[in-house]
């Protein structure tokens, strides 16, 4: 089995390489890597968008939530939609507006140096233990089909993929990622129908029984109306989704960077207009995929793994069969290398422009600058992925969820509160602002918990974003001044 998950890997790996070499031959400086050249049109966008929101962790982290969540996500995926709305028509304009390599850059225009500097510090931290925890949970699939078999340690392991990834984008990043991350999207997406094919033949079942059987199935629940304390509520999800889609996409760099390399304002709103609601079809796939998991296991008397994140990939290794364990693979890899390459050069972009200030450099001393921080962003990842290594989770997604709550949290109230007021702010102070924010979120969370048994869900990022607007107001200065 081993030996043909290679197989795959290389062939796929290959492909990559060609494409990324056609896309680079034609340019690979730095308005390439970090733009695009701003030609990329629309529509490969929006796709190359839906391989990088999905990610390995989506891949197997939302089929296996069935059990104890039941479909209950889809209403967080309904507020992903109208989060993407608002991205379009309130965030897009001013990003276009104000020409902008990184997006923090609207925060030194707004408010001043420092709160540049904070917006894209808390944007670096956030998205290294993303994108590591969504590539961690890959590698440690990876590392369990194939690589403790011939006794290749997890280190190595993660070091290979790294490599992998760094070795196609590090000529052209994002030019060549639009375009690579086209092909590991329609190859995910492609790899989930054929699984819920297999699996429903396997239980003897056309496709109208097969939707039959799951929308009867008593996990086919999508919205709670009824518990106010639980997470998973509905104006709970709905709105904690609304958010977290302005926060991880429309103020996270890594998913606006791919749109700033569209056209125009209007191929770039028309782009995340398609993928916004692309991806309600999508994410009922992955449901309705861990639904037949259930009933699969159920009919076959079969016991699932204590960790949810754990269901298909036991599934498809050990009881679904050998098409199936293909089709898992190519779906695997596609989700991580999409979603890890397109982090690695937002990353480098965020640390060149926000951090260093590499535009002030000739191209030359510039180009190198860049390749240096695209190995040292490479090896960020890697440290970080061995760290999380030591902290197992149940469920990497809902992981991720939190911690950009807590993270992204800051952002939403900077933005916001530069968006919808006028106010002139002491900057220099930012920083405590953003940091107090957070540490008092957590506070609140905690004591909501034991002196009032009230769970806090995703709804926090709220809060979060809320007191840090509070405190902003508290650094007011007298004299206004308009926003950008």
């Amino acid at each position: 089995m081993g030996i043909y998950i290679l197989v795959i890997i290389a062939v796929y790996f290959t492909t990559l390489l060609v494409i990324s070499h056609f896309v680079s031959k034609k340019s690979s400086d730095n308005e390439a890597f970090f733009l695009g050249n701003r030609q990329s049109p629309w529509f490969v966008v929006a796709i190359a968008m839906i391989g990088t929101s999905i990610s390995g962790v989506s891949f197997v982290s939302v089929p296996g939530m069935v059990g104890k969540f039941d479909m209950t996500y889809m209403q967080m995926v309904f507020g992903f939609t109208v989060g993407y709305f608002i991205i379009a028509f309130i965030l897009l304009p001013l990003y276009y507006k104000l020409n902008l390599t990184t997006i923090y850059g609207y925060l030194e225009k707004r408010f001043g140096f420092y709160s540049y500097k904070t917006g894209a510090f808390f944007f670096i931290l956030s998205k290294i233990i993303g994108a590591a925890a969504r590539l961690y949970l890959v590698a440690i699939i990876l590392q369990t089909l194939v690589f403790d078999q011939w006794n290749i340690p997890f280190f190595a392991t993660v070091t290979g993929i790294i490599l992998l990834i760094w070795a196609y984008t590090f000529r052209s990043g994002i030019k060549t990622i639009i375009w690579t991350d086209t092909l590991q999207t329609s190859s995910l997406i492609l790899g989930v129908i054929l699984i819920i094919w297999q699996i429903a033949s396997k239980m003897n079942l056309d496709i109208s029984q097969a939707v039959n059987v799951i929308s009867n199935n008593e996990h086919s629940r999508i919205f709670v109306f009824d518990d106010w304390a639980s997470r998973q509520n509905f104006f709970k999800q709905f709105l904690s989704g609304i958010f977290i889609t302005i926060v991880m996409t429309g103020l996270d760099q890594d998913m606006m960077q791919k749109n700033l390399t569209c056209k125009n304002l209007k191929d770039a709103q028309k782009n995340m207009i398609t993928y916004g609601f692309a991806f309600i079809p999508i994410n009922l796939l992955f449901l309705s995929l861990g639904v037949l998991l259930l009933l699969f296991a159920s009919q076959f008397n079969i016991t699932l793994p204590e960790h949810s994140d754990q269901i298909l990939p036991v599934m498809a290794t050990e009881y679904l069969g050998f098409p199936v364990l293909i089709f898992f693979t190519i779906g695997i890899i596609a989700a991580a290398f999409s979603s890890a390459d397109s982090a690695l050069a937002a990353l480098t972009t965020s640390v060149c422009i926000d951090i260093l200030n590499i535009k002030r450099d000739n191209d030359e001393q510039a180009k190198k600058t860049r390749k240096r921080v695209h190995q040292l962003v490479s090896l960020a990842f890697l440290l970080v992925i061995l760290i999380i290594n030591s902290i197992h989770q149940e469920n990497v997604l809902d992981t991720i969820y939190k911690v950009a709550s807590y993270t992204y949290g800051p952002l939403l109230g900077l933005f916001f509160f530069g968006l919808f007021s006028k106010v002139s702010i002491r900057d220099r102070y930012v920083p405590y602002i953003c940091i107090l924010a957070p540490a008092l979120s957590y506070l609140i969370e905690f004591l909501s918990l034991r002196l009032f048994s009230y769970t806090v869900g995703y709804e926090i990022l709220l809060l979060n974003g809320l007191l840090t607007a509070i405190g902003l107001l508290c650094l007011k200065h007298d004299k206004q001044t308009t926003s950008v």
